[in-house]
Order: structure tokens, then sequence, then C-alpha cells
């Protein structure tokens, strides 16, 4: 009789993350987690108080809504606003090591969708 194998029996490994990108201070990195106050309230602080002509909204997955909702609350708050939205998405690979004898390290592939909309004074 052949054992199942399930994913209990399985550990996720952690990436070694290389060097981590630059943020510009005009750069916003939207997660899913994050308050939708306060991503609006530093957007909007960036556009009038330190008079950035460009913001950028970044997200990926399950913040892309919220990403969006930003977007359209920023507009009707700072007028003549144009905006660029650039979609697309990436695989990401997951490793998991055996916590068992006898078992193989799995990969598992997942496509994640992002979304980057770019908010500007002047024309784009």
């Amino acid at each position: 009789k052949e054992k199942k194998t399930t994913m209990q029996n399985y550990r996720k490994v952690q990436k070694k993350v290389e060097k981590k990108e630059e943020i510009n201070e005009n750069e916003i990195r939207v997660t899913a987690g994050g308050r939708i106050r306060s991503y609006i309230t530093y957007a909007t602080k960036l556009f009038l108080e330190k008079e950035q002509e460009v913001v950028v909204l970044k997200s990926m997955g399950r913040a892309i809504n919220k990403t969006v909702s930003i977007v359209e609350i920023i507009k009707r708050r700072v007028a003549g606003l144009h905006q660029t939205t650039e979609i697309s998405s990436s695989v990401i690979v997951d490793t998991w090591e055996p916590l068992e004898e006898g078992l193989n390290t799995l990969e598992t592939h997942r496509t994640v969708s992002s979304i980057v909309v770019v908010l500007s004074l002047k024309k784009l």
C-alpha cells in the first residue's frame, strides 16, 4: 500500500533576499495589510506639501483592489491629475523541504498579478 503525502509533511523554505530595491520618496508600495487612509494621506501630502509632480503606487496580488481604490480617492482630492496604469504578472517559485525521510524537495509555481499606477500633475 502506497503512503499518501500531504503538504503537512513539508515546510516552506525562506528565500534568500538579494539586495532590496531602493524605494524612491514618491513611490508607494501598497500591501494587503496596510491602511487605506495612511496611503491616501501620504500620497496627498507628497503632491500638496512636498510638491512632487509624480507619485507611483505599486502592488501585487490581493492588494491590487486596494490600490485602485486609493488611486480613485486621490484623484478626487488632488485636482488635475493624469494617470497611467501598467498591469503585469510574474511567476513566483516556492520551495518546500520535506520534514520526513524519503520525500523529495518540492517546487510550486504561482502566477501573481501586479499593478503600477503613475499619477502625475503633468500630462503623461
